[in-house]
């Protein structure tokens, strides 16, 4: 089943930081992968744009080697590369001075829409903001979107998003978190909200709680200097999992509109509980056979940082109250899986033997790997010798029903790049969920810092500390297994 294609209106996009790691691995393949789709128009056009001195020719020569290091270029489209890489001119810029400001200005078109990727440090956002309007590059019709992390903390969140507001209306911020573009994510809220089957079900009353697990099999690695200011919480809880839980339990908006759909989540955030002490696991991975420790890779051997988090969080409003949400994150875990699984509780009743067992129903939403859902369902196991009760699941692979490999899927960057172009905000965060989500993450923080708690270590390729399962086990669930 082939997706349908949109195109979109003709732009300049503007890539900040155009040399950078992002732009090479996400972004410019992503732009490649929807010129192949049909999706670009042919007025279209990419400018990069970074502090190193390069020619066009040398930029494009760049972009080539990344789109075919990156899987986009395979050597059977090497026509479209040729005529993506037109496309595409370079600008050497100075983010902090004055060089570069006017050739931009005279390089942008009159009537496209002009977006400018801010992929830089969040150190570059105010300067970048000012110069633009400085220069009269940005107008009110002109886009930016903002890379994460958009703030460490509230202080700093409030102060970045006033910078931003010097010089831009929130209608043309795009704060993006790519899980957000995730054709899973959207489908929960089509599966919840299109379909008469869940809705009804979608609250305390029918499910007995819910996990949104984000496990990763590599270290830090090369980023560990940045992750040890960081953790766990700041790099995935406070943006990534609290989008998947705003998504999962948020109340249905009165119409699918950015603003109605993100009132909906900011009043998810509102009503979460302060996380109690016990309902919190942190947790540091140690040396394995062949891998070196977290504190090894971040070169701080006494680091207190985690590299894995879980807690159970409850939300305080008439549809979730007494059902728990559990989160969990972490690296060099077992498998890399990215889901979210919600747990029904079993019928009031049961009209079977107490041998024929009992399974209550399970949606689970798979991000990542092999996107899709499957609901499992309770069955008689085929055969004689009485009443006995198996699941068995009702599997949507997305792989399955899309095409053999599921490439008409677009990856999270194209879809929100593209939404960008649009004007379309309902995928991004909008300044007060940010704060919002900052106002609950950092008295739980505060409070580890303040007494002076170590996170647990645990082995490599496992799932996580041992605590971690305590915090299920101590009410009676477990957590789904991570299979590799």
């Amino acid at each position: 089943m082939a997706s349908r294609v949109i195109p979109v209106d003709p732009f300049d996009l503007v890539i900040f930081g155009g040399t950078g790691d992002l732009a090479r691995r996400k972004i410019l393949p992503g732009l490649f992968r929807r010129y192949c789709a049909g999706q670009m128009p042919a007025e279209a056009r990419i400018i990069g744009a970074a502090r190193s001195d390069m020619s066009n020719t040398e930029y494009r020569r760049l972009i080539g080697e990344a789109l075919e290091e990156f899987g986009a270029a395979d050597g059977k489209n090497q026509k479209d590369v040729t005529e993506f890489l037109q496309r595409i001119e370079y600008i050497a810029i100075d983010a902090m001075g004055k060089s570069g400001w006017k050739a931009l200005a005279k390089a942008l078109r009159k009537n496209v829409v002009h977006a400018f990727n801010f992929s830089v440090g969040p150190a570059l956002f105010g300067p970048l903001a000012e110069r633009l309007h400085e220069n009269g590059i940005a107008d009110t019709q002109s886009r930016i979107v903002v890379e994460k992390p958009f703030g460490h903390d509230l202080a700093s969140a409030k102060e970045l998003n006033a910078t931003l507001a010097q010089y831009f209306d929130e209608r043309q911020i795009y704060r993006i978190d790519h899980y957000l573009g995730k054709e899973t994510v959207q489908n929960l809220m089509a599966v919840r909200f299109g379909n008469i089957l869940f809705e009804p079900l979608w609250n305390a009353q029918y499910i007995d709680h819910v996990q949104i697990t984000v496990a990763e099999t590599v270290g830090v690695g090369g980023r560990g200097e940045y992750y040890d200011k960081s953790g766990a919480m700041r790099d995935m809880v406070q943006n990534h999992l609290m989008q998947l839980l705003c998504l999962t339990a948020m109340e249905p908006p009165a119409k699918f509109d950015p603003n109605a759909v993100r009132d909906e989540k900011l009043k998810v955030i509102r009503a979460l509980r302060p996380v109690a002490n016990g309902d919190l696991v942190r947790g540091q991975y140690s040396a394995g056979s062949d891998t070196p420790s977290y504190a090894e890779e971040a070169e701080n051997p006494s680091s207190t940082t985690e590299s894995f988090i879980a807690m159970k969080i409850d939300i305080e409003n008439w549809r979730w109250n007494g059902t728990p949400f559990y989160l969990r994150t972490g690296k060099r875990m077992r498998a890399r899986l990215s889901e979210i699984v919600v747990r029904f509780k079993e019928p009031p009743h049961s009209i079977f033997d107490e041998d024929a067992g009992s399974n209550a129903n399970e949606l689970t939403i798979r991000l990542q790997p092999n996107e899709g859902m499957d609901m499992m369902v309770t069955i008689k196991e085929p055969g004689p010798g009485g009443m006995r009760l198996v699941q068995v699941p009702l599997d949507m692979t997305f792989a399955d029903v899309l095409g053999s490999d599921g490439s008409d899927v677009p990856d999270a960057y194209e879809r929100l790049i593209m939404d960008v172009i649009r004007g379309n905000q309902t995928l991004f965060m909008r300044g007060d969920e940010v704060e919002a989500a900052w106002a609950w993450t950092d008295p739980i923080i505060e409070g580890w810092e303040s007494r002076g708690d170590k996170p647990n270590l645990y082995e490599p390729g496992t799932a996580g500390p041992e605590e971690a399962l305590m915090l299920m086990h101590k009410d009676g669930r477990r957590w789904r297994d991570l299979k590799p």
